[in-house]
C-alpha cells in the first residue's frame, strides 16, 4: 500500500530554475527507501517537498499520515539547554497545535520510545552532554515519538564514527522490521545496500534509477 505518492513534481527556487524536473515516485508501506545522489542533485529539495517545507512547482505529493522528520545535523543546535526526556517527548507535539501540557498518551509513548532506543535511563541528562550517536539516537527517538508510520532522516550518519554508524543502520533496520516505513537520504551507498529494501538515485533533478537494494548494481535505470 502505497504512503507518499509523487506525481510529476517539479521544484525551483526560482521559476526559470527548476531543481527538480517531473518526479514520479511512490513510497510503499514498509520500505527502507535510500535516496541517494551527488551534493546538488535535489534530495534534500525532494525531502522537503514531501514534508511541505518547499512547495512544488508543479504536480502533486499525497501523503497518508504524519511524518517523523530528522533534519541534517548542521540544521541541529547541539547545546540545546534541555534533556533527553524533554526532546523526546517534544516529539509528540504537532506542528500547527501549541500546548502546554503533556497528555499520559505523551508520556507513555516518549517512555516506549526512549526504552526501544535504549534511552530510558539516561532520559535525564542534558542533550549537550551527550555523544554525536547519543544525539542522534535522541533525534530519532523525537522523530519516532510524532508517527507510527514514516520517519524520513536527512543524511542522518554524517560525520559519525564508523561503529556508531554501524549500530544507528541496525537499529533503523530493526524498526523497518517492526513496519515502520523509513525514507532516507544518504551518501553512503555501500551501508543502503546492505540494510535497505529499495534505492531511488536522482541525478539533476531527475529520478534515474528505482530498484530493489539487491538489484541496484546490476542496473534498473528508468
Amino acid at each position: 500500500m502505497s504512503v507518499i505518492k509523487i506525481s510529476d513534481v517539479s521544484f525551483g527556487y526560482i521559476q526559470s530554475i527548476q531543481i527538480l524536473k517531473n518526479i514520479n515516485l511512490e513510497i510503499n508501506e514498509g520500505d527502507f527507501l535510500a535516496i541517494i545522489g551527488e551534493n546538488g542533485s535535489g534530495k534534500s529539495s525532494l525531502i522537503k517537498c514531501i514534508l511541505g517545507l518547499n512547495k512544488v512547482s508543479e504536480g502533486n505529493i499525497e501523503v497518508s499520515g504524519r511524518i517523523g522528520y530528522l533534519p541534517q545535523s548542521t540544521e541541529i543546535q547541539n547545546n540545546f539547554p534541555a534533556t533527553i526526556e524533554e526532546i523526546v517527548l517534544s516529539g509528540t507535539i504537532p506542528n500547527n497545535v501549541r500546548k502546554i501540557f503533556y497528555t499520559k498518551e505523551d508520556k507513555k509513548k516518549a517512555e516506549e520510545v526512549m526504552r526501544d532506543l535504549e534511552l530510558f535511563d539516561i532520559r535525564k541528562k542534558c542533550f549537550s552532554e551527550l555523544s554525536g550517536g547519543q544525539k542522534q539516537r535522541v533525534l530519532i527517538a523525537r522523530a519516532l515519538c510524532s508517527t507510527d508510520k514514516i520517519i524520513l532522516l536527512d543524511e542522518p550518519v554524517n560525520g559519525l564514527d564508523p561503529k556508531i554508524v554501524k549500530e544507528i543502520y541496525k537499529m533503523l533496520h530493526k524498526l523497518n522490521k517492526e513496519g515502520l516505513t523509513i525514507i532516507m537520504v544518504s551518501h553512503d551507498v555501500e551501508r543502503c545496500l546492505q540494510y535497505c529494501t529499495r534505492v531511488v538515485e536522482i541525478e539533476n533533478g531527475k529520478v534515474v534509477k528505482d530498484v530493489l537494494a539487491k538489484d541496484y548494481l546490476s542496473g534498473g535505470i528508468k
